[in-house]
């Protein structure tokens, strides 16, 4: 059962709260994509995923890890986007890479259109007093980015094989 609640709660948790803290900080810490590693690593033992599986899945991450610094060389995303996306890559492998992509682009580009709009307006007074509020709506700063990452992984992680071999039935019958 601890295994299933690790499944259900340990990737969702550290990509909202990559989502949170690139909101309010504009920055994704470290520990958290290394908390990310460590938790599949862990999970991928736990499960009995077998050593091809795992090396597929590290694959993955790797591609992910070399393109995205590529853009993080060229100014495009911030290092923490591209060690998130990673680290995405990671747990999602090969078989649910596009879907991710796909999804984390729709909602960037969707983000990246109402931070441009948001940004037009002047802040009401009221709001103009919190320093992450002023920071998201300053014309030079970027775009958090790591939120439609973690959107994107949110819509695909339920697909996974992470969530299939939840015991969804072991849960019903624990809760009476």
């Amino acid at each position: 059962m601890m295994l299933d609640v690790t499944r259900l709660l340990l990737f969702p948790a550290l990509m909202a709260f990559a989502a949170a803290s690139d909101l309010f900080t504009m920055t994704i810490p470290n520990r958290v994509s290394l908390a990310l590693v460590a938790g599949f690593l862990a999970l991928a033992l736990m499960s009995g995923m077998a050593w091809y599986d795992v090396l597929a899945h590290l694959g993955a991450g790797a591609t992910v890890l070399v393109v995205a610094f590529g853009c993080f060389a060229m100014g495009w995303v911030g290092g923490g986007d591209a060690k998130i996306a990673a680290v995405t890559a990671l747990w999602f492998g090969f078989g649910h890479l596009l879907d991710y992509l796909l999804y984390a682009s729709l909602f960037g580009g969707a983000l990246t259109l109402l931070l441009l709009q948001f940004r037009q307006w002047p802040l009401p007074y009221s709001l103009a007093g919190q320093p992450w509020l002023m920071k998201l709506h300053a014309k030079e700063s970027g775009i958090p980015y790591g939120i439609a990452l973690a959107i994107g992984a949110l819509m695909v992680y339920p697909e996974t094989e992470w969530i299939k071999a939840v015991d969804l039935a072991h849960f019903a019958i624990a809760s009476r």
